[in-house]
């Protein structure tokens, strides 16, 4: 009888480990997309901090970006947003310089190729 318990409640303790592991709470899912904007903007020390505290204290729909559509998919509102998303996979001094012409150029669209 005792065997029989003891394997009913691992059972059991195993059924749900996966679920509440892996569950992301609404304030998890929005800290990071905030922190992913942060880090896509560079941005460092008192504005970040600012920037973080208006991104958590925005609705969260503002601050998560829409499930439907991927990442890639997503079309950014401005020119910062548009040239990052065209910079992805550039690094140093290459993405530096790319960013510099494109924010000049108002956008990856506008640039001469």
């Amino acid at each position: 009888m005792n065997k029989l318990m003891t394997a009913l409640i691992m059972a059991a303790a195993l059924a749900f480990t996966p679920f509440a592991a892996s569950a992301k709470t609404e304030q998890q899912t929005k800290m990071s997309a905030c922190n992913k904007d942060a880090a896509a903007k560079s941005l460092k020390g008192d504005e970040r901090k600012a920037f973080m505290k208006s991104c958590l204290s925005a609705p969260a729909a503002a601050a998560a970006p829409a499930k439907a559509e991927p990442a890639a998919a997503a079309k950014p509102k401005n020119a910062m947003g548009a040239c990052s998303t065209a910079s992805k996979g550039m690094k140093g001094a290459e993405h530096k310089k790319f960013m510099s012409e494109c924010l000049k150029a108002k956008g990856p669209e506008n640039m001469k190729k």
